[in-house]
Parts: structure tokens; C-alpha cells; sequence
């Protein structure tokens, strides 16, 4: 079984990369496989409705200068999807969004119905609101949303420093688990019961 995951920022090695390392690195100790793509730095292209890839079943966007074509043609290969984003005002990366966008409607029978998650990676705040917005594609795409013991946003601003976040950290653990857990139940391996929680680490920002 294999999980894509998407790092949504145009900073390669920033907050929302030791995210989704540590993601990573639990779902190997699960025995899941699992492949982190970057959205790049480069323009990307939003959709402009033209309905081209709907009206000729081309399953991917007829726009082939960016990142778009290149992530929705992993689709069909994985179990299951992982997306993360920094928060820029309160909302995802834009760019981001129009990958999500683009890639959904060319070719969303090839990840329809497969578990998926969100991250949202912050300074401060604007956390919820943006892992609201990137988990709204999910369920329109039958797709069981993957929880973890919180929201699953990691807090940090220089490169790195999310690794400080004791709670974040534990909370996408715990998030690699669960969707290793669901992987293992809707490929119909016997999985007895939910796995077992760590002892909450919470971590206050005002001490």
C-alpha cells in the first residue's frame, strides 16, 4: 500500500516538509510506503472552467505547462492522499489550491473513494480555517477524511522549527497511524481495533 503525499508549500525544506517527514517516517513503521511531492516554486496555472478535460475524457487538465498533470497522474497508483499547506492569510497556498482544483475535477476517478487528510501548517493563526477549506475536496470526492487526536496543524515560522512542536509532532504520528489502520481495513486485512494512542503530549504556547 502506498500514501501520496502533497507539500503544498513553495518552500521545499520549510514547516510544512518536517510535517510531513514525520508522517512519512510512521507510516514506513507501519509497513506503508509512501512518496512526498512538491508543488514547486513555479507559476501554476488556476482553472479557467473551460471543461476541456470533461468534454474530451482526457483524465488530466488540458493545461500541461506546471506541476498539475504530473501529481493527478500519481493518482491512480497510491491508497491514499495527504496534502499539506502552509496558511497564508487564514486560507491554503493558492497555488495549492488550484493543483487540488485542477487535478480533482480532470482526474478524480482515480483518487475518489481512497482516504485522504489535510495538514495545515501556521506562525500563529488562520490554522482551522485553512484545514477546513482543504478538506472541503475530500468529501466531495467520497473520500473517508483521516483523523489524528487534534486538528491536524503543526505551529512554526523558520525553517524547521515545527519540529519544536511536541504536540504537533505526536499529532501527525498519530495521523500516520490512523490512516495506516484504515488502509490496512479497507484493503480487507484484518485490523483489530483503533491503534493504540501515545500519552497525550500538550503543548501551551503561553507558559
Amino acid at each position: 500500500m502506498k500514501v501520496l503525499l502533497i507539500n503544498g508549500s513553495p518552500r521545499r525544506g520549510g514547516n510544512t516538509a518536517t510535517a510531513l517527514k514525520v508522517v512519512a517516517e510512521q507510516l514506513a513503521l507501519e509497513g506503508i510506503e509512501s512518496e512526498i511531492v512538491w508543488i514547486g516554486n513555479s507559476p501554476i496555472r488556476g482553472c479557467t472552467a473551460c471543461n476541456q478535460c470533461s468534454v474530451k475524457g482526457l483524465g488530466r487538465c488540458i493545461f500541461d505547462d506546471d506541476i498539475c498533470n504530473r501529481i493527478s497522474e500519481k493518482f491512480a497508483a497510491v491508497d491514499g492522499l495527504i496534502i499539506g499547506s502552509p496558511v497564508y492569510y487564514g486560507q491554503p497556498n493558492g497555488a495549492l489550491l488550484s493543483v487540488i482544483q485542477r487535478a480533482f475535477y480532470s482526474n478524480g476517478a482515480s483518487i475518489a473513494g481512497k482516504p485522504a487528510a489535510a495538514i495545515a501548517v501556521c506562525r500563529r493563526g488562520g490554522a482551522t480555517a485553512a484545514f477546513e477549506a482543504l478538506n472541503m475536496p475530500f468529501q466531495m470526492m467520497n473520500m473517508p477524511v483521516v483523523t489524528s487526536q487534534y486538528w491536524n496543524i503543526v505551529y512554526g515560522r523558520a525553517e524547521g522549527e515545527a519540529a519544536h512542536d511536541t504536540e504537533g509532532m505526536q499529532t501527525m504520528r498519530t495521523l500516520a497511524r490512523n490512516m495506516a489502520w484504515l488502509l490496512r481495513c479497507t484493503n480487507a486485512t484484518p485490523a483489530p481495533g483503533r491503534p493504540a494512542d501515545e500519552k497525550w503530549d500538550a503543548m501551551h504556547f503561553i507558559r
